[in-house]
């Protein structure tokens, strides 16, 4: 899939390779080429007087208004003639179907308009928001606020509008302003000039016209134009330098438009009156000392900051007579229009000037395509919007704006996960935030919530509790729907935050605007501070994936706080060590595309009731891009399954649990694959499998039987249990529990090692797959290691990875409403497995051995994976060799026809069409495993690309074979290769 035209890449690299916007002579605006074309010379020629004068006036409309309201602006459109509307609030389908019901009665196309400044979701519903301009100006590169534009602009004419009233390019330099604030890109003019021209390139490259705004600058006030009238009482050079400095640099970059605001400016105008109503400082300053040629645009027409001591209708007109080009928001049109038609007969304006304004915006209606214009279909409007593209710059956006302002003794990202003991604060939320959900993506962490009001007994409580952790994270919340300059957090949670900031290890994030920093007493003082900008579900997910080196930080704050931080103060944090969750497009992979083909594999395979349900999980180059739940926990339940559910891995146990721990002691110089089980388990010594060495067992080269029938062992003829096997009830010579009913002799585990050693070997060393030995592993790493077989996996792999579902017996830690069952017993257990390992031999080892008995959901997994598939390393620790694994996920005998590496299944030598164990394209160099339980996981070093499958295929019974026959796995692997090469 193309993201970008090939125009637009071209201007992109052109733009953005190093070269200074300033060093560029003015601009003229691309559409002043048509003011005298023949498409506006026609029109001119239809227009009368009066009808010239309403091109100029822009009403506004609503999609989420009655059929009053639509009546209301059709009589406008039919009657006076207006040029143009400015949206707000609605709903992108409406909207679509209300300008083509309103270019339908116009004779001259309608100009449409909107305040998209981040985005149509700052006036439509369920549309994309874009980060609000103050994080934008935190973003060192801007090529991404380009992209941004492109993409705006894409949708601004999706939904049937030609101009967007962006970019703000005041300077913020003021704390306290009430309305501009965190709509600028900061306080640094050069910078507020840079973003602002990558921004209207964007979207001016795509044909729609932009607006400079608020001129001559809003940036220094404390008072709300909606309001009042604010006034600005610095000297014109200040103005000059300062203010005025980025819409100079915007003009020479040829901006289309230019909006001028409702302020009161002595040193520019005396009078008093607003700058959108003088003569000096529009028709002065912007279009003789400026050179400003383009489209000059009145900020709305029913603000208080101009209405106040003007009549509707008389002050359009004064805007007109100003030096405006185009009335926003006139809130009496007929008035407006006779009011400048009394002007042109007293004398005052010319009908030249207005013929020369009007054909400026038929020029602009010709330079978007108006003159061609066609009605615009409603069909997948939402789904065109909410694109992919779209949502992968969103998330790039907010994590390029994210800006570490301490960072002591580079703590984050967070290492040494198995000696953290981690508490979250959401501060200002009443339940668990998206921000602690996603900190637990990555470990273990208790989660605590304190109210913005919260009473000194609650936060006396929540800091007992906190003393028995070590590290702290917070999060401070606003879930205001804007990110102002303001603290309603209680005396008494303002004392709690500057407490806990002096303890030794608290990260804070705050989720507000940059400004209240200096509110919040010795918030600086904090360990790691992080300033997020704005509390969104997407700014809270990226904040978490920061501290724990899901990515880097590299943004820089764009305003200064108080004494605390200086504009340009922000540190980059070391490295990525861990996964990120992100989109496709991150890793080179087309999104649609793998969600289509996965979610129909899926869904053929739960119609099909292949399986109940399953994940799917995607990795490519460290990012998580891909987890999503499908079904149900069984066929006749309710219960849908979630991403974070656990799954009985079965035989992925193979390669998760002993293997590691043999890796790790080869390193070590403890373990030889060149050795034999008799050189670790006496007990085999004389036996037939002595002298046998691991390289062949791990290959399934070393003629082992399959597998044996332990529990059918325990039958006597007539199908009773042997006496030394099973009671009904537990006791000390009966402690392992099979079922609640069962319970196993506590010595039984020598019979099976018995029958293992017992077993006959087949006449061939050729590939038979095997099972037989990965009973004796736990016992063989017990022996070499000195340690529990389950503590050291948790010791050196499963808590260090921060893999916290990853572990057997899974009841002992989570409850069975988590776990997804597996087979109706009726042969052994005679009841529904849910909770306990499902292979026969693994429950009467106690649930514990190295050919099944993991559980895990498929984010804690895919970190073991990921492990592997970085040749050991991983949350910036090396766990094994690399030249380990490089070794031991290498085939073995290919000389023998066989595939298998150490343990690792491989793809086929050659490709076996339909019945192949793995997608076509997969690597050589690839290695996974599959389950019986429907399980499977496979990593692929050529494209960095790790595949997680989880399913319960054995429910009800294992007789369901419609997972292999539909061959589900291979084919959604072959989606993930497709992803990438579409």
């Amino acid at each position: 899939m193309r993201l970008f035209s090939l125009r637009s890449v071209i201007l992109c690299s052109i733009v953005f390779c190093g070269i200074q916007w300033s060093s560029f002579a003015q601009q003229q605006p691309e559409f002043l080429e048509y003011t005298n074309s023949k498409w506006v010379d026609s029109v001119m020629q239809q227009l009368s007087p009066n009808e010239r004068v309403a091109q100029l006036i822009m009403v506004a409309a609503y999609s989420n208004r009655d059929s009053q309201h639509k009546n209301e602006i059709l009589k406008l459109v039919k009657e006076q003639k207006i040029g143009g509307l400015i949206f707000f609030q609605g709903t992108a389908k409406k909207q679509v179907e209300l300008m083509n019901d309103y270019q339908l009665v116009s004779d001259v196309p309608l100009l449409g308009a909107i305040d998209a400044e981040w985005g149509l979701g700052m006036r439509l519903d369920n549309t994309i928001s874009f980060p609000y301009q103050m994080a934008l100006g935190a973003i060192e590169d801007d090529t991404l606020l380009y992209k941004m534009g492109e993409e705006v602009a894409r949708q601004v004419k999706r939904t049937g509008l030609h101009m967007n009233f962006a970019p703000v390019v005041d300077v913020n330099n003021n704390p306290n302003n009430p309305v501009i604030n965190y709509r600028s890109f900061g306080e640094n003019k050069i910078k507020v000039a840079e973003k602002g021209i990558a921004y209207m390139k964007g979207m001016q490259d795509q044909k729609i016209l932009t607006t400079a705004k608020h001129f001559p600058g809003h940036g220094d006030t404390d008072t709300d134009s909606h309001k009042a009238l604010p006034q600005i009482n610095h000297p014109f050079t200040r103005l000059d330098t300062l203010e005025m400095y980025p819409f100079k640099k915007l003009i020479d970059a040829g901006v289309g438009g230019v909006m001028v605001a409702h302020l009161n400016i002595p040193a520019l105008d005396s009078s008093g009156v607003p700058s959108t109503l003088s003569k000096k400082i529009i028709s002065g300053i912007l279009k003789e000392k400026l050179g400003f040629k383009g489209l000059i645009v009145t900020d709305a027409m029913n603000m208080k900051g101009v209405t106040t001591g003007n009549q509707p209708g008389v002050v359009d007109k004064k805007a007109i007579i100003a030096g405006n080009d185009l009335l926003e928001f006139t809130e009496d049109v007929p008035k407006a229009i006779a009011e400048v038609r009394k002007a042109i007969n007293q004398g005052i304006i010319s009908q030249a000037a207005i013929d020369e304004k009007c054909r400026k915006v038929l020029a602009v209606k010709q330079w978007v395509g108006l003159n061609n214009y066609e009605p615009l279909k409603t069909a997948n409007i939402d789904k065109e919007l909410n694109n992919s593209h779209a949502k992968y710059l969103q998330q790039k956006l907010v994590e390029k704006s994210l800006t570490v302002l301490k960072n002591d003794e580079e703590m984050i990202p967070l290492r040494r996960l198995d000696t953290l003991k981690i508490a979250s604060i959401s501060i200002g939320a009443e339940k668990q935030t998206e921000f602690q959900k996603s900190l637990g993506w990555y470990t273990k962490i208790d989660h605590f919530q304190i109210k913005n009001k919260a009473t000194a007994s609650q936060i006396s409580a929540l800091k007992k509790k906190l003393k028995n952790y070590n590290v702290v994270i917070a999060g401070l919340h606003d879930h205001s729907r804007f990110p102002r300059n303001v603290i309603r957090y209680s005396d008494q949670v303002l004392k709690f935050i500057a407490e806990i900031t002096q303890d030794e290890h608290t990260i804070f994030s705050v989720f507000k605007n940059p400004y209240s920093l200096n509110k919040i007493n010795k918030i600086e003082e904090a360990s790691v501070l992080i300033e997020a900008y704005q509390d969104s579900e997407l700014t809270q997910q990226k904040a978490a994936q920061l501290i724990f080196g899901g990515f880097k930080a590299d943004g820089k704050l764009p305003v200064s706080v108080g004494k605390k931080f200086k504009a340009g103060d922000g540190l980059e944090t070391s490295e990525k060590i861990r996964f990120s969750y992100t989109r496709p497009e991150d890793a080179g992979m087309n999104a649609d595309f793998l969600q289509n083909g996965i979610d129909s594999l899926m869904h053929q395979a739960i119609n099909a009731k292949a399986i109940p349900g399953g994940v799917v999980l995607v990795a490519k180059d460290e990012k998580i891009v891909f987890q999503k739940a499908y079904g149900l926990h069984k066929y006749s339940d309710t219960i849908k399954v979630k991403a974070s559910d656990l799954y009985d891995l079965a035989s992925v146990t193979k390669v998760s649990s002993a293997l590691p721990a043999l890796m790790k002691l080869h390193d070590e110089g403890k373990f030889s694959l060149e050795d034999g089980i008799d050189d670790y388990l006496p007990y085999f010594k004389n036996s037939n499998k002595a002298g046998i060495p691991f390289q062949q067992i791990f290959a399934h080269q070393a003629r082992f039987k399959p597998w044996i029938a332990y529990w059918q062992n325990t039958l006597r003829k007539n199908g009773s249990y042997k006496w030394n096997t099973f009671k009904k009830d537990s006791s000390a010579r009966f402690p392992i529990k099979i079922s609640d009913n069962m319970w196993l002799h506590r010595n039984y585990k020598k019979k099976i090692y018995k029958a293992i050693k017992k077993s006959p070997l087949e006449d061939k060393a050729e590939y038979k797959y095997s099972g037989l030995a990965f009973y004796l592993l736990p016992q063989i790493v017990e022996n070499i290691s000195g340690e529990d077989y389950r503590t050291y996996l948790n010791e050196n792999f499963y808590s260090k990875l921060g893999a916290t579902t990853l572990g057997y017996k899974p009841t002992e830690d989570f409850p069975v409403t988590r776990i997804v069952p597996t087979e109706n017993d009726f042969a052994f257990r005679h009841e529904p497995i849910h909770g306990s390992v499902h292979d026969e031999g693994a429950i009467m080892m106690g649930g514990v051995s190295a050919n099944a008995g993991l559980f895990s959901n498929a984010n804690d997994l895919a970190k073991l994976m990921q492990m592997y598939l970085n040749m050991g390393k991983y949350g910036g620790e090396r766990y094994i060799e690399e030249q380990t694994f490089k070794e031991w996920t290498k085939t073995q005998f290919p000389d023998n026809n066989n595939r298998r590496a150490i343990a690792f299944d491989k793809p086929n030598l050659e490709y076996q069409g339909l019945d192949n164990n793995t997608a076509k394209d997969a690597s050589t160099k690839s290695f996974g495993h599959t389950g019986f339980t429907g399980t499977m996981v496979w990593m692929d070093p050529a494209e960095n690309l790790l595949f997680v499958f989880l399913s319960n295929r054995v429910l009800p019974s294992r007789e369901n074979r419609r997972l292999y026959t539909l061959n589900t796995r291979t084919q959604m692997q072959q989606v993930l290769y497709d992803a990438i090469k579409n």
